[in-house]
C-alpha cells in the first residue's frame, strides 16, 4: 500500500511552513504582485487561498470563473510560494439560498437561517451536496499538477448543525444503522420516561425545541449524528480532490476543544491535522489553555507534526472588547506551537480586510501597510524561522497521557445533572495546568488509546465510559500504570444510562473506592479538607461521599456532614497505583496530587525547577523555553546549550526577557 501524503510531502525541501490565508479577489489586480514581493520579503512560503470564493468562481450556476484564480496561483509559483487551494463551500454563494431555499439551515425553534454571513447550509440537503460537489470537481480537475499546489484544504472550520426536515431524514437513517430498529432504539433512549416510546420511524425527529428537558440519550445520539453528518460531507469532497490529485495532501481546519465535532473520529480521515488557535489576551490562563490545544492536536495526529492552520498577529473582531497583543506576543504563540508539534505557522490573514465583517481582524500587513512595527515584526519572525528548520518532522516525547472524549464531553453538558459547574473542559485544563507548570509534556489521547507506552495516564473526567475503555483503563493500572481519575467519572454507559451501585461501577475495584451520594457545595463556601500529614486545603463547588475499599485516604475533608470521609484517595492495584479525586481541589492542591501521581510514575519534567511563568518543553534535541511571564526569568540549565534563535551559548543558566523565547541545542 502506498503511504498517504504528510506534513512531510509539505515540508520536504521547504522546512518549516509561514504563511497564512490570502484573499487577492477583495483587492485590485496591481496590488498582487506587490503582496507577492511582501510575501517573499516576509520568508512566507504558504498560503491559503479560495476559502470563501465559491461566488467568484460561480457567480451563476455552472458559469465558473477560473481565470483570475489561475492567475493568483501561477503569481504563488514564481514567487516560490505554495499553495493551499480551498474547497470553498464553507459559503455557498446567495444563488444556492435563492433558487434553493431547502439547502439553508434551520435552527432547534424550526427558523431558517438566511444567507448574508456564511456556513448558510444544511449538512444533509442533496442540493448543495450535489453543487458543492460540483465546484469541487472543476477545482481538482482544473488544477491537479499546478506546481504551485501543495495542499488541498477542504471548506472551513466545520460545525454548522441543521434541524430541517432533510436532517431529520438523515437522522433517521443514521439511527437505523446504529441501532437496527425500535425496539433497540426505544432502549437506548429509556423512552418509558415521559411517555416518549416510538412506534414509527417517522415520529422521530431532531431534538427540536421542547417545553421541557430533551430526553439526554437523543441529544447524545444527535450530536453524535451531526458529527457524523459533516465528516461524511468531508469525506465526499476529500475523495473527489484524492482522485484527481493522490499525491497532494488533504486537511480541514479544526478549532481546538470545539465542542459539536469529534475529531477524533475526524482526524484519522485527514492527512494532515491542522487548527485554527485564538488565545484570549486578557487571560492568564491562555498559556497553559494554548499549551494543552496544541497536545491535543499533536495527540490527533498521533504523535506526528501538525499545521497551525490559522492564528492573530494582534487583535481579533469577534469578541465585545478586543485586546491587542503586545509587542513579541504573537512570536511567543507562534514558537509555542512550533515546539508543541507544529511544522506550520500560519495566520488569519495576509492583508488586512477593507470591508466584511472581519475588517477589524489583525493581519500580517495590517491596514496601515507594510511600513510598521506589526509587519517588521512579521518579517523577522520568518527569517528566525529558517533557523529552526531542523526542528521539522521530530517528535515531542511524552510519557503522561491525559484522556479526553467528545462523547462523554457532550453527555456530561446535558441539562438536568446535579451540577452545571462541572465542566470537561475546565477540569482538563485544571489537571493540565500543573503538569504544563513543571514541564511535564502530555499527550491528549482518546480512552481508546494503547496507553501501554506511558507511565502515567490521567482522565479528569470521564462521565461517560463504556465497559471496554474501563476494563482498558483497569488493565493499565493493573499491568504496572499510574492511573488518576477525576470526580463525576464512570457516572453514564454509552446510552447515557447511569450504572447502577456504588460510583464509579466500572473503575471501583481499580480504584479501590466507592461512591453513594454526589453533593454540590454551596459556590459561596470553600470546601476545608486535610492530608493525612495535617496541612490543610480547600476545595470548591463539587464532593461526594465515597469510602475507601482498599485504597488509602490521602485527604479527607475537614468538616461538615462529611467530616472525616476520604477526598483523595491512592491505592495500590496490581502492580500499579490509581488515584481517585472526589472533589474539585484548589490548584496548589491539584498540584500536589500531580507531583505525588509524577512520584509514583517516575516521571520528572524538561528541568528540575522552573521559574513561574516559564514553560519548558523538548521537542527532539531543543529545549523550547518561553516567558509568558511579566517578569525577567533566570532558568537553570544542566548543560552548555547553543541557543538556535540567536547563536548565543547558554552555560550555567538562561536569562529570558518577557515573551522571550530561546531554543537550545546541547553543546557549545
Amino acid at each position: 500500500m502506498t503511504a498517504r501524503p504528510g506534513m512531510h510531502t509539505l515540508t520536504a525541501g521547504r522546512g518549516l511552513l509561514f504563511g497564512g490565508d490570502y484573499n487577492p479577489e477583495q483587492w485590485p489586480e496591481e496590488v498582487w504582485p506587490q503582496d507577492a514581493e511582501l510575501m517573499r520579503a516576509a520568508g512566507v512560503n504558504l498560503v491559503t487561498v479560495g476559502v470563501f470564493s465559491w461566488a467568484r468562481l460561480e457567480p451563476e450556476p455552472d458559469i465558473r470563473d477560473f481565470a483570475w484564480l489561475d492567475r493568483v496561483l501561477d503569481l504563488m509559483h514564481e514567487n516560490g510560494v505554495a499553495v493551499d487551494l480551498a474547497t470553498p463551500t464553507a459559503s455557498p454563494p446567495p444563488w444556492l439560498g435563492h433558487r434553493w431555499p431547502q439547502t439553508l439551515p434551520v435552527d432547534e425553534s424550526g427558523h431558517r437561517l438566511w444567507y448574508g454571513a456564511r456556513n448558510q447550509f444544511c449538512p444533509s440537503s442533496p442540493v448543495y451536496r450535489e453543487r458543492a460537489l460540483s465546484i469541487v470537481s472543476a477545482l481538482a480537475s482544473r488544477y491537479a499538477g499546478h506546481p504551485a499546489l501543495a495542499l488541498w484544504h477542504v471548506g472551513n472550520e466545520y460545525g454548522q448543525v441543521c434541524h430541517c426536515d432533510e436532517s431529520a431524514a438523515a437522522f433517521r437513517a443514521w439511527l437505523r444503522g446504529r441501532h437496527g430498529d425500535l425496539e433497540t432504539l426505544n432502549d437506548a433512549w429509556g423512552t418509558t420516561f415521559w411517555s416518549q416510546r416510538y412506534g414509527d420511524w417517522a415520529e422521530i425527529v431532531p431534538p427540536r425545541r421542547a417545553p421541557y428537558t430533551v430526553n439526554p440519550s437523543q441529544r447524545l445520539d444527535w450530536r453524535r449524528f451531526c458529527s457524523d453528518a459533516l465528516l461524511e460531507h468531508y469525506r465526499a469532497e476529500r475523495d473527489v480532490l484524492r482522485e484527481h490529485t493522490p499525491g497532494t495532501p488533504v486537511t480541514t481546519n479544526f478549532m481546538g476543544l470545539f465542542k459539536p465535532v469529534d475529531y477524533w473520529s475526524w482526524a484519522a480521515e485527514e492527512d494532515i491535522v491542522s487548527n485554527d488557535w485564538y488565545p484570549e489576551p486578557g487571560d492568564p490562563l491562555a498559556p497553559a489553555r494554548t499549551a494543552l490545544t496544541h497536545d491535543l492536536m499533536r495527540g490527533l495526529a498521533g504523535g506526528r507534526p501538525w499545521l497551525l492552520m490559522e492564528q492573530a498577529t494582534s487583535a481579533v473582531n469577534w469578541r465585545p472588547h478586543n485586546l491587542p497583543k503586545p509587542p513579541g506576543q504573537f512570536r511567543l504563540e507562534s514558537l509555542q506551537a512550533l515546539a508543541r508539534g507544529a511544522d506550520g505557522l500560519c495566520y488569519f490573514q495576509w492583508r488586512a480586510s477593507r470591508f466584511g465583517a472581519e475588517r477589524f481582524h489583525a493581519a500580517m500587513v495590517p491596514h496601515a501597510g507594510p511600513d510598521t512595527r506589526l509587519h517588521a515584526a512579521v518579517r523577522a519572525h520568518g527569517r528566525e524561522l529558517r533557523g529552526l528548520a531542523r526542528v521539522a518532522g521530530t517528535p515531542v516525547p511524552a510519557r503522561v497521557a491525559m484522556v479526553f472524549d467528545w462523547a462523554s464531553w457532550w453527555a456530561l453538558e446535558e441539562r438536568g445533572r446535579p451540577s452545571d459547574r462541572i465542566n470537561a473542559t475546565d477540569q482538563l485544563l485544571s489537571y493540565y495546568l500543573p503538569l504544563w507548570e513543571r514541564g511535564v509534556s502530555v499527550d491528549v489521547v482518546p480512552p481508546s488509546a494503547d496507553l501501554s507506552g506511558y507511565a502515567l495516564v490521567v482522565a479528569p473526567n470521564l462521565f461517560l465510559v463504556g465497559d471496554r475503555d474501563a476494563a482498558a483503563l483497569t488493565a493499565y493500572a493493573r499491568g504496572g500504570g499510574v492511573l488518576v481519575v477525576g470526580p463525576f467519572s464512570g457516572v453514564v454507559d454509552e446510552r447515557s444510562h447511569v450504572r447502577t451501585g456504588r460510583f464509579p461501577a466500572p473503575l471501583r475495584e481499580v480504584l479501590g473506592a466507592s461512591g453513594e451520594e454526589w453533593l454540590p457545595a454551596p459556590d459561596d463556601e470553600p470546601v476545608r479538607c486535610r492530608w493525612a500529614g495535617g496541612a490543610a486545603f480547600t476545595a470548591r463547588t463539587w464532593t461526594e461521599l465515597v469510602a475507601a475499599e482498599g485504597a488509602e485516604a490521602v485527604a479527607e475533608f475537614a468538616d461538615g456532614d462529611l467530616a472525616g470521609h476520604p477526598a483523595v484517595l491512592r491505592h495500590r492495584a496490581g502492580d500499579g497505583v490509581a488515584w481517585y479525586v472526589a472533589t474539585m481541589p484548589e490548584a496548589a492542591a491539584l498540584g500536589e496530587i500531580a507531583e505525588r501521581a509524577l512520584v509514583d510514575a517516575g516521571v520528572a519534567g524538561a528541568l528540575p525547577r522552573l521559574p513561574p511563568g516559564v514553560e519548558a518543553v523538548r521537542r527532539g534535541d531543543v529545549l523550547f523555553l518561553l516567558n509568558h511571564g511579566a517578569e525577567t526569568a533566570a532558568v537553570p540549565l544542566p548543560e552548555p546549550a547553543r541557543d538556535l534563535l540567536t547563536g548565543a551559548v547558554a552555560d550555567g543558566q538562561v536569562t529570558l526577557a518577557p515573551r522571550d523565547v530561546v531554543a537550545l541545542r546541547p553543546g557549545a
